[in-house]
C-alpha cells in the first residue's frame, strides 16, 4: 500500500516520540508548580519549634551573650534582651550555659553528684523535716477512733554563701572565631566552683559558706536517742587508724542506718582512705573490696558504691576518714538563681577576666542518713 512505505513509517515514529516529549515535559512543568504551591504554603505556616524545646530568641540571646558581650563587651546588647542585670554583679548567664556549669558541676563534684539539690527564689529558703510519723492503730468497725499523736518537725536553714571563679582569657582568643568561647569559659567556671564547693560541703563552715557534714555535731548514740541534727559515729576500735577487725566497724556502718536509708547509700572517703580499705579481708581471706565488672560501674564496699571525694580526711586520730550514708536524704544543696558573669578586660591587661558568682548554700538535711566512722579507741 502507499502509506506503508518506509517514509511514512519513519514520519508516524517521529509523530509519536514528539508525542511521549511533550507529554513528558508537560508532566515536569505539573511536578514544579506543585512544588512551588508546596514551598508556598510551608513559608506561610508558623515556624515550628526547634528540636528540645529550643526557640530562635534563645538562640539569638545566646548568640548575643557570647559574641555581643563576653567577646566584644557590648553591655547595651544584652539590655535590650531578657538577660537580667546587676550594677556590680555582672549579667546572667543564659540558660544554656547555666545548664552546661551545672552538668559539669555535676560530674566534678562528688557530693552534689549524690546531694539533693534545689533551686530557690531567695536566701530565706526553709525546709521542714518530718521526726515520727503520725501514729496509727486497730480497731473495730464500729469502735470509736481514739485521736492520734500528731507528727514533730523541724526546721533547718542551709546557710548560704556566693561562690566565685576568675577564669581569664586573652584578647586574641577571644577575637579568634573558631574559640569555642562557651564550651571553654562553661568548663572553667565548673571547675573551680567544684572545687571550691566540695571542700564546703565535706567540711565548711557555715559562715559564709555551706555546713559540711563532717562540720555538724556527732555522737556515738543511735538514732533514737541521738538530737535532730547531730550524725552517729562508729568507732575504729584503734586510737591511730583500723583495729585488727576493721571489716566488722564497716558492717556496723552500713547497719546502723535504717533500712530506707541504705537504698542508695553509698561510701565516701579520699584517696588515701581508699587504698588502705581497699587492702582491706574479711576473716576467710576475701578482700572486702569489688571492683566493678563493667566500663563505667562504680567499684563497691560491702555491696554499695563507694566514692572518692578528695577534701574528705586522712586516717588519723580523732579523724572521720569515712562516711556512710543516703547523701540524697541526708545532705541539701541549695542554689539561688542563675549564674552570673561580670567581664573585666581591666584588672589583668592584655587577658580579659570572667568574674562568675553563684550563691550556693548545703546542710545536713536528715542526720539519720549518714553514718562517720571516727579514728578513735
Amino acid at each position: 500500500m502507499e502509506n506503508d512505505t518506509p517514509e511514512a513509517l519513519d514520519a508516524s515514529f517521529d509523530l509519536l516520540a514528539r508525542q511521549e516529549a511533550a507529554e513528558a515535559a508537560l508532566g515536569a512543568l505539573r511536578g514544579d508548580i506543585e512544588e512551588v504551591k508546596s514551598r508556598l504554603s510551608h513559608s506561610a505556616r508558623p515556624a515550628r519549634p526547634l528540636i528540645g524545646g529550643g526557640n530562635a530568641g534563645v538562640d539569638l540571646e545566646l548568640k548575643g551573650f557570647v559574641d555581643g558581650y563576653l567577646r566584644q563587651g557590648r553591655e547595651a546588647e544584652l539590655k535590650s534582651m531578657s538577660v537580667g542585670s546587676l550594677a556590680d554583679g555582672g549579667y546572667d548567664v543564659p540558660q544554656q550555659i547555666d545548664a552546661r556549669i551545672a552538668e559539669r558541676m555535676k560530674v566534678l563534684s562528688p557530693i552534689r553528684a549524690v546531694a539533693q539539690v534545689v533551686q530557690t527564689g531567695s536566701a530565706g529558703y526553709r525546709k521542714l523535716v518530718s521526726l515520727n510519723n503520725a501514729s496509727s492503730g486497730w480497731v473495730a468497725e464500729t469502735a470509736t477512733r481514739p485521736e492520734t499523736a500528731s507528727p514533730k518537725f523541724a526546721q533547718i536553714a542551709p546557710p548560704y554563701g556566693e561562690l566565685y571563679a576568675n577564669p581569664s582569657a586573652s584578647q586574641q582568643m577571644l577575637d579568634d572565631a573558631a574559640f569555642d568561647l562557651e564550651s571553654w569559659l562553661a568548663d572553667e567556671i565548673a571547675r573551680e566552683f567544684a572545687r571550691a564547693e566540695g571542700a564546703a560541703f565535706v567540711s565548711g563552715t557555715g559562715t559564709n559558706q555551706p555546713l559540711g557534714f563532717l562540720a555538724s555535731p556527732v555522737a556515738a548514740t543511735n538514732d533514737a536517742a541521738r538530737a535532730f541534727g547531730t550524725l552517729q559515729f562508729i568507732g575504729s576500735g584503734n586510737a591511730t587508724g583500723f583495729d585488727a577487725t576493721p571489716e566488722l566497724h564497716l558492717i556496723d556502718m552500713v547497719m546502723a542506718a535504717k533500712p530506707a536509708h541504705r537504698q542508695g547509700a553509698v561510701w565516701v572517703m579520699n584517696s588515701n582512705t581508699l587504698a588502705a580499705v581497699r587492702k582491706l579481708k574479711d576473716a576467710e581471706g576475701a578482700f572486702l573490696w569489688q571492683g566493678g565488672l563493667v566500663d563505667g560501674q562504680p567499684d563497691r564496699l560491702l555491696g554499695y558504691p563507694v566514692i572518692e571525694a578528695a577534701d574528705m580526711p586522712d586516717i588519723a586520730a580523732n579523724a572521720f576518714p569515712i562516711a556512710f550514708g543516703n547523701f540524697q536524704n541526708g545532705y541539701l544543696i541549695t542554689e539561688r538563681m542563675a549564674t552570673r558573669i561580670l567581664r573585666d578586660p581591666y584588672s589583668n591587661k592584655p587577658f580579659v577576666n570572667f568574674y562568675a558568682t553563684k550563691r550556693i548554700g548545703g546542710q545536713v538535711l536528715d542526720s539519720d542518713a549518714i553514718k562517720l566512722l571516727k579514728i578513735t579507741a
